[in-house]
């Protein structure tokens, strides 16, 4: 939504698979920024770039460190500092790919000298619960290095959270090439 326009996609049809709320000490406009800027993604979102134009049906991607694209997907509501919904398709693993892409919405909700940001990760399939483990492994750590990043300059330090997800990722990878194979 800009000037109270929404994209014509149609959102009754993705339902909330993930959902995480994390409260900032920063401003909506500080929240907005960071979540829309590049070079303030690349600190709290492992190295990746966003480009986004903030107009709904605009582009959207994350390009990771080595310039690889990593997710694709158009804006669907740009209200800012409020709200901001993308389609997403994992781009980098080929099984995902082929998947339908999901909507990812953040709402920054302003509560005085917090924020209240509420991520939403939407399906309009019904996935095995294995395809969504990466997402909910990456989720907390992305948003919790955005509120450190915030509210002290820095994001958290690095740290392996994927260390013993390898099975995890084999297995989402394998869900989603059967899902695909049986569609």
């Amino acid at each position: 939504m800009v000037n109270g326009k929404a994209s014509d996609m149609n959102l009754d049809q993705f339902k909330p698979k993930t959902i995480y709320v994390t409260y900032i000490a920063a401003t909506p406009d500080k929240v907005w920024q960071a979540l829309t800027t590049a070079d303030i993604t690349k600190q709290f979102f492992f190295g990746r770039r966003i480009e986004i134009e903030l107009q709904p049906g605009g582009a959207f991607r994350f390009w990771q460190p080595d310039g690889k694209l990593d997710v694709e997907g158009k804006v669907v509501v740009c209200d800012p500092p409020r709200k901001l919904a993308v389609t997403w398709r994992v781009m980098w693993i080929e099984e995902m790919r082929k998947l339908p892409e999901c909507l990812v919405t953040y709402q920054i909700d302003d509560l005085g000298k917090v924020v209240r940001l509420t991520m939403t990760e939407a399906h309009q399939i019904e996935l095995d619960e294995k395809m969504l483990e990466g997402g909910r492994r990456g989720w907390p750590v992305i948003l919790n290095n955005l509120k450190t990043l915030l509210e002290t300059g820095s994001p958290l330090p690095a740290f392996d959270f994927m260390g013993e997800a390898k099975p995890a990722l084999d297995e989402m990878k394998e869900a989603a090439r059967k899902f695909t194979e049986d569609a």
